[in-house]
């Protein structure tokens, strides 16, 4: 239990980290709504901005579709932008469920489905990245393109990751620690804000990651989805679903694809795992931008979105 008396005194640190910088809006913002729709036995909420063809953002964890609000501004001139908060996330409903990938996949389908999105782009990061191309791989014909980064691409090892990150991701796999961790100390939310943005948030952005998590129930999403990270193979569900979509992007020449990588980059994003998804994946372009923690959109909004929207002004046309 000695690891476990270390982070409480490591959480000042990361909360510090970060509320040290102000935000850098993107210019003009047009308007975005936030709005709520049924699904399932729940509810998913999720912003939408402009009008034309669409354009579907996933956050990760332990995020929410706030991570866009400074990218869409650049994309919803030309385009309706929605972004949704993944079931048990943000503003949107907790129900009781076990919060693993099937099941957001799940809601995330029926979220879909309610809204009628057809010839969509995806644009997913973390787990979001994750759930796009397992979405398309599932709904080809109703895919126009992904943008995708700081994603899963390969099975990592326990030795991609630093020192004190794989310890970190251990215990919190570790039935009990990573409860005491996530679920009564709320200890994965500072770690992950704090290490994941380079600039630092304000105190009114991080409220806003905050806000969604008052309680150890609330934050069962956020130590679900570190235990469906593919680590040496484990989970195998989780696998099975990694193969079956690098299966389909290595097979979809048709669908033009994007992958955005950033300096400092995370395990996720290494140069060796960019340029196995350059020689593996059919259509992929590959632009570098600069330093970015791993929700590099709160670092990098501006650059993320125009090098989005030039893509997409690029790939007009339809699969």
């Amino acid at each position: 239990m000695s690891k476990l008396r270390l982070f409480p005194l490591l959480l000042p640190v990361a909360l510090a980290a970060c509320l040290r910088a102000t935000t850098s809006p993107a210019p003009h913002p047009p308007e975005t709504s936030m709005r709520d729709v049924n699904v399932l036995d729940s509810h998913m909420a999720y912003r939408e901005a402009g009008h034309g063809p669409t354009v579907v953002l996933l956050h990760g964890n332990p995020t929410s579709s706030y991570v866009w609000r400074n990218v869409i501004p650049h994309l919803a001139g030309h385009h309706r932008v929605l972004a949704p908060d993944l079931i048990g996330m943000g503003d949107s409903g907790k129900p009781d469920i076990a919060y693993r990938f099937a099941d957001h996949a799940r809601y995330l389908d029926a979220w879909f489905d309610t809204l009628e999105l057809h010839d969509v782009v995806l644009v997913g990061y973390d787990w979001g990245g994750a759930l796009a191309m397992d979405w398309a791989t599932r709904h080809p014909e109703r895919v126009r393109g992904l943008v995708v980064f700081e994603t899963f691409f390969r099975s990592l090892k326990w030795s991609d990751y630093p020192p004190q990150g794989a310890e970190l991701f251990k215990n919190l796999r570790t039935p009990g620690v990573g409860e005491t961790l996530v679920l009564e100390q709320n200890q994965f939310l500072p770690r992950s804000l704090g290490a994941g943005v380079k600039r630092g948030l304000t105190e009114s952005e991080a409220a806003v990651y905050y806000t969604p998590y008052p309680d150890p129930a609330s934050r069962r999403p956020l130590l679900a989805w570190p235990r469906e990270l593919p680590i040496e193979n484990q989970p195998a569900e989780v696998m099975a679903v990694l193969d079956r979509y690098v299966d389909w992007m290595a097979a979809s020449p048709s669908v033009p694809k994007l992958l955005l990588t950033f300096d400092s980059p995370t395990p996720l994003g290494s140069p060796a795992t960019v340029e196995w998804a350059r020689n593996t994946f059919a259509a992929l372009e590959v632009v570098a931008l600069g330093q970015a923690g791993h929700h590099a959109s709160e670092d990098l909004p501006d650059d993320i979105g125009q090098t989005i929207a030039r893509w997409l002004n690029r790939h007009p046309g339809h699969p």
